[in-house]
């Protein structure tokens, strides 16, 4: 009778090796997907970090630009223009540095970003809006510095306000 009660312990032995092997298997694919998700939204975060930068980047040269910001030059840049050439050490007029500064700007949005563009434009409504279809709707005070990129197929937007 000994024997016959041991020949069922060797099967227990065996399925319980086997459910081992499966739980440890489950836990590895759990641990590989929460690495995937982890480095998909340090991906995201660094995306919406360089927007941030540029975003804060547009508005410094806003600022240093104090005669072309009241005449409103900066008030609809919403396409891309061509970069009139003129820098800080040439004479320029306030309404070229604006379009030089809206060039330089979108040209360092395209490099930075995937699928990056942006304008610069009076906005009511400023988080609206989409790199086709800006949304800018032109009443209002604030500036709206908008930052449109691509991130896995979505569309994502930063929108930085500046009061002059």
């Amino acid at each position: 009778m000994t024997k016959l009660h041991r020949v069922r312990l060797r099967g227990t032995t065996l399925i319980e090796a086997l459910v081992t092997v499966l739980v440890l298997g489950l836990a590895a694919l759990a641990f590989a997907q929460a690495q995937l998700r982890g480095a998909a939204t340090n991906s995201s975060a660094l995306w919406r970090s360089k927007a941030n930068v540029l975003a804060g980047e547009a508005a410094d040269r806003l600022r240093a630009n104090p005669a072309g910001l009241a005449a409103g030059h900066y008030n609809s840049l919403t396409t891309a223009a061509a970069d009139p050439g003129c820098t800080t050490a040439s004479v320029c007029t306030p309404a070229q540095m604006a379009t030089a500064d809206f060039a330089r700007w979108r040209t360092a949005l395209a490099n930075a970003l995937p699928g990056g563009s942006g304008v610069i434009c009076l906005d009511s409504s400023p988080g609206d809006g989409t790199a086709a279809a800006p949304a800018c709707d032109g009443p209002g005070g604030q500036l709206a510095i908008k930052v449109f990129w691509s991130e896995r197929g979505q569309a994502s937007l930063l929108v930085n306000v500046v009061r002059p």
